[in-house]
């Protein structure tokens, strides 16, 4: 029992795929763009709270003023209800002179790291914690005093991250709202896409689907006049196969046709025969009978080889680069002993060398059904000559006999099958057939006529290697 494969050891559906490949990315896409959108606002946000944070510490240096070796004061409850105007963010602040001692503020806040370079009249930012809280600090001294007392105050100005980070996150909702909603209309309009785009594949697993009931000759070519230039490629290369499942099926169907037909009457008379046979009491007559049976099995033997040779000649065959003139040469050599049993003078006429695209054996074939049509039909005592020739980019093999010949109408049917110019035993009919077979194969063409003395002449043209390309 052949074991069923599930759903999900088939691998994932082309649709899903192509949805993951599409919406994946975009994914990924998104997560990047708001890491690096994060960033950018962060980076915003921060230089906004420094912008604040430096004009805080310069606006509170100005209100205290430098009077001798002494300071001035000059800070009113607006400036500071201003500095603390944020009850969620308060802003913590501290004046002290010298640097480190406290003289004005709402908060001590610590200095900055030692080693920090502290230069006058340019504020220095720093973060710190206050109370576990981030805090964001400006920083900026401002010497007093004269040249023989010369004096330092510091002003501080700190303010919690949390406006950063607020800042932050209304900017990446802002920024990324719109682009979350805009990938869902991106992922709604992938989906519509892909399943339109995908709707031929499905009209054609229907159209297949509706050919599983219909036999392989009733198959119809596939049909989709919309659809993507892929789909038409697939379909089209189905279309071949469908096409090469009903050649096949008709190659096998006219062969089994024609074995049919013909092996009808000559087993008729073997068995007619071989009765007879049996019920022979002289041993002459029973001789002859038993000579009928076998001229009957050997014409049924060579009509199955002339079958089969038919049959092998329609299928696909592989050209390659052959030498015509030497195939010729080695045919007519195999047939010299048949000839002088014969009394027929077989001879080769042409070149030396001819170079032609072509499959060796079925040449061979169809020059040996040339020859044996010859020795057949012109008869004991003729002239068979075979010739090779190149002209015009063809390659021309012909085989002329002496013989009677044939008449103007009975020329035209000389390549058809089962069709005979006379009653002499040996032949079926299916040996030019053949021939014309071989030739459509090899994109040559053949021909006959009658000699212009007496006899026929059989051509057979072939593309020279020079002219043609092999498949």
């Amino acid at each position: 029992m052949p074991a069923t494969t599930s759903p999900a050891s088939q691998g994932l559906s082309l649709k899903r795929q192509l949805l993951i490949w599409l919406l994946l990315p975009q994914l990924i896409l998104f997560l990047v763009g708001g890491a690096l959108a994060y960033r950018v606002a962060l980076s915003y946000a921060e230089k906004a709270i420094d912008q604040s944070l430096t004009q805080s510490v310069r606006s509170l240096s100005r209100q205290i003023k430098p009077i001798g070796s002494g300071l001035l004061i000059d800070f009113p409850r607006a400036a500071q209800d201003m500095i603390e105007q944020d009850p969620q963010d308060r802003v913590s602040y501290m004046v002290s002179a010298p640097p480190g001692s406290f003289l004005l503020g709402n908060g001590k806040l610590p200095a900055p790291e030692p080693g920090s370079e502290i230069s006058a009249n340019q504020p220095l930012l720093y973060n710190v914690q206050i109370d576990g809280k981030p805090m964001r600090v400006a920083l900026l001294e401002v010497d007093y005093g004269d040249s023989t007392s010369p004096q330092r105050m510091r002003v501080q100005v700190a303010k919690s991250l949390a406006v950063q980070q607020r800042l932050t996150r209304e900017l990446i909702a802002d920024m990324l709202a719109p682009l979350l909603l805009l990938g869902m209309v991106l992922s709604v309009l992938v989906y519509g896409g892909i399943s339109r785009g995908l709707q031929p594949l499905h009209r054609l697993q229907a159209q297949l689907g509706n050919r599983g009931a219909l036999k392989l000759s009733d198959l119809s070519p596939i049909e989709l006049t919309q659809a993507p230039q892929e789909v038409h490629a697939l379909a089209g290369a189905l279309n071949q196969l469908l096409g090469a499942v009903q050649r096949s099926l008709g190659q096998e169907k006219r062969f089994l046709n024609d074995a049919a037909h013909q092996l009808r009457t000559p087993l008729a008379g073997l068995i007619s025969q071989t009765e007879l046979a049996l019920c022979e009491s002289d041993p002459q007559a029973l001789r002859e009978r038993l000579g009928k049976v076998l001229a009957g099995a050997q014409r049924s033997a060579h009509l199955v080889h002339q079958l089969l040779a038919l049959a092998r000649n329609e299928e696909e065959i592989k050209l390659q680069k052959l030498d015509l003139a030497a195939l010729a040469r080695d045919v007519a050599r195999e047939w010299t002993p048949r000839a002088l049993q014969a009394n027929i003078d077989l001879g080769y006429e042409g070149v030396e060398q001819l170079m032609v695209f072509g499959e060796a054996l079925l040449l061979r074939e169809a020059l040996s059904n040339l020859i044996d049509n010859a020795f057949n039909y012109a008869g004991r005592g003729s002239e068979v000559t075979l010739r090779v020739s190149a002209d015009a980019g063809l390659a021309t093999l012909e085989v002329q006999d002496n013989g009677p010949g044939l008449s103007k109408d009975d020329l035209p049917h000389v390549f058809k099958r089962f069709w005979r110019a006379s009653e002499i035993p040996g032949g079926c009919g299916l040996g030019l057939a053949i021939v014309a077979e071989i030739a459509l194969r090899h994109a040559g063409r053949v021909s006959a006529q009658n000699a212009s003395g007496q006899g026929l002449i059989i051509r057979l043209s072939l593309p020279l290697a020079d002219f043609a390309k092999a498949d």
